[in-house]
C-alpha cells in the first residue's frame, strides 16, 4: 500500500496509542490541516478509525440574563402583587410584551388567582412565593454553560420554550489505529519520500539522490466536489413539479403581513394562543397596517362578534381594529392564499404556494422558527370533501408514499378538518392539515363555492425522503451528507 510522507508520519505517532487532532499534530510536525487530510486518507485506506463526539452545551442568550438578573415576569409581578394586595392586569409593572406572557405563568406556577371583573382581569396573589426550578436552572446558565444531562429535562425545555436559551456545539475527535493499520509494518517505510520537485532542488541537483513517493494508479481517491442544488431545492422543484402536472397554478405572498390577513379573515379568534408574542413574531417596523377597506373590517368585525350575514354565532367577543392592524411575520402561507381569493372569488381556481413561513419555535430535531410551508386550494362549484382526500392522496402517491389515510382534526378556519398521515416503516406520521373553509371565511369575499383547502410541512416531508432525523441537518453544511445524497 502506497502512502504519503504526511500519511507516513502520522501512522508512526499513532504507533504510541490514541491521538486528539492537537497532540497529532504536535508529535508529527504536521500543521493542523496536513494532519487532518492524512488522517481521512488513512481512514479511507483502512488504516485508522477517527471517533467523534458532538456535545451541545447550553447557556442563557442575552434575553435570559437580563431575566436571570432582573427576575422573570411573573417573579417580578407575584413580589409586587404581594406587596399591593390585588390589581388588575394593566397595573402590573411589566412591559406589554411581558404583560401577554404573565397571566399564564402566573397561573401555571400557582403565583396568583385570576377573577375576571369589570375593570379587566383581576390578579390576587396566592400567598406561594417559593423560588421555581427553571429560575434557579436560568440563573445557572447566565454563569457557565451546561450539557443537557446535567439539567432537569423539564426545566430545559421551559427555558428553550421562552427563547432564553443558546447553544453551543463542540465536536472532539480521537484517532486510533484500526486492526489493520496495527498489524501494518510501518517501522520499515521511510517517511522521508519527495512528492514534488522544486525549482530548487532542479537547480541544485539534490533530486538525483532523494528517494521519490510512488504513484499509485489504484489508491482510492475521494470523489471531486461538482456543482448541483442543495437536496432540498431539488425536492422543492420536485413537488412544484407534481402540482403543475395535477393543473394548479403558482402564486406568491409577501413575509410581513398584517393580523387582519393572517388571523382575522380566517376566522381566528383575537384571544387565540396562536396569537400569543411567545407563538407569533410581532414586528416594531412597522409596528402596525392601516387597514383602508371600510366594508371589508366590517363584515370580518360583524363576524367575528355575532356571525355577521351568516349562521354562525361567532365567537361572541369584542373585535379590535388595533390588534387585527398589528404587523407580523406571517405565520401560514394560507394568508397568501386568502389574499388570492379576495381578488380571485370566482371559480374555477387551482392554485398552491410554496414559501417561508415564521413561528416562534424552539429549534430542536423537529421544529424550526422559519420553515417552508406547500399550500394549496381549489374553488369549484361541485367541490367536496372527497375531492379533496382524492387530491391529497394523488400527491402523496407521487411523492412515493403507497400508504396515506386522513382523520378528523380542528382548525379555526376550515369545516371538516382532517390531518394527513402516511405510513413510513411501521409508524403512521403525520404531514399536514386541511379542510373545506368555512362561511366565515368566504362569506366577506362572496365566495359562493366550496373552498378546499390544505398545508403540508415541506421540511418534515424532505425528512422522509431523504432519510434524515434532524430537520437542522437539511440547514447546515455538512459537505460529506451533501456529497451522498447527489
Amino acid at each position: 500500500m502506497d502512502l504519503s510522507p504526511n500519511e507516513i508520519k502520522l501512522l508512526k505517532c499513532l504507533k504510541n496509542g490514541t491521538l486528539s487532532p492537537f497532540e497529532a499534530s504536535t508529535q508529527s510536525g504536521l500543521g493542523e490541516k496536513e494532519t487532518m487530510s492524512a488522517a481521512s486518507w488513512l481512514r479511507n485506506k483502512g488504516l485508522i478509525d477517527i471517533l467523534e463526539e458532538s456535545k451541545v452545551y447550553y447557556f442563557a442568550n442575552e434575553e435570559g440574563r437580563k431575566y436571570a438578573e432582573q427576575g422573570l415576569p411573573e417573579r417580578r409581578a407575584v413580589e409586587w402583587l404581594n406587596q399591593i394586595g390585588e390589581a388588575v392586569i394593566d397595573e402590573l409593572p411589566l412591559d406589554d410584551n411581558e404583560k401577554k406572557v404573565v397571566i399564564g405563568w402566573l397561573k401555571r406556577k400557582n403565583f396568583a388567582n385570576l377573577e375576571k371583573t369589570e375593570e379587566g382581569l383581576k390578579l390576587t396573589p396566592t400567598g406561594n412565593l417559593d423560588q421555581t426550578p427553571d429560575e434557579d436552572l436560568l440563573v445557572k446558565l447566565s454563569r457557565k454553560q451546561l450539557l443537557e444531562d446535567e439539567m432537569d429535562k423539564q426545566d430545559l425545555s421551559l427555558l428553550k420554550g421562552r427563547q432564553l436559551l443558546s447553544t453551543k456545539e463542540e465536536i472532539s475527535r480521537e484517532f486510533s489505529l484500526s486492526e489493520a493499520g496495527s498489524n501494518f509494518d510501518i517501522d520499515s517505510i521511510s517517511d522521508d519520500l519527495i512528492g514534488d520537485i522544486t525549482p530548487e532542488m532542479l537547480q541544485s541537483g539534490s533530486w538525483k539522490d532523494s528517494k521519490f513517493q510512488k504513484y499509485s494508479h489504484e489508491t482510492n481517491v475521494e470523489p471531486s466536489n461538482i456543482s448541483t442544488l442543495h437536496p432540498l431545492t431539488r425536492f422543492t422543484e420536485e413537488i412544484r413539479s407534481i402540482f403543475l402536472q395535477m393543473g394548479f397554478t403558482e402564486i406568491d405572498g409577501d413575509y410581513v403581513e398584517s393580523a387582519f390577513w393572517n388571523m382575522d379573515v380566517l376566522f381566528i379568534p383575537q384571544d387565540h394562543p396562536a396569537r400569543d408574542l411567545q407563538d407569533t413574531f410581532y414586528l416594531s417596523e412597522p409596528a402596525s397596517f392601516i387597514i383602508s377597506d371600510e366594508e371589508l373590517l366590517s363584515k370580518v368585525k360583524s363576524i367575528h362578534e355575532d356571525g355577521g350575514d351568516t349562521e354562525s354565532v361567532g365567537w361572541g367577543s369584542k373585535w379590535s381594529r388595533e390588534t387585527a392592524q398589528q404587523a407580523l411575520l406571517r405565520t401560514h402561507t394560507t394568508v397568501g392564499t386568502i389574499r388570492y381569493l379576495s381578488n380571485n372569488p370566482k371559480p374555477p381556481v387551482r392554485v398552491f404556494s410554496v414559501g417561508r413561513v415564521f413561528r416562534r419555535e424552539a429549534l430542536d430535531a423537529t421544529h424550526l422558527p422559519e420553515f417552508t410551508q406547500v399550500e394549496g386550494i381549489i374553488v369549484e362549484p361541485n367541490a367536496n370533501f372527497g375531492m379533496l382526500i382524492g387530491v391529497l392522496k394523488e400527491f402523496y402517491h407521487r411523492m412515493g408514499f403507497d400508504d396515506v389515510r386522513v382523520r378528523p382534526a380542528y382548525f379555526p378556519y376550515t369545516e371538516p378538518s382532517l390531518e394527513v398521515e402516511v405510513r413510513f416503516g411501521d409508524k403512521w406520521l403525520e404531514l399536514g392539515g386541511a379542510g373545506i373553509f368555512r362561511p366565515e371565511v368566504t362569506a366577506p369575499f362572496g365566495i359562493d363555492s366550496p373552498v378546499l383547502a390544505w398545508g403540508l410541512g415541506l421540511e418534515r416531508l424532505a425528512m422522509l425522503r431523504l432519510g434524515i432525523k434532524d430537520i437542522r441537518m437539511l440547514y447546515q453544511s455538512d459537505l460529506q451528507w451533501l456529497k451522498e445524497t447527489v
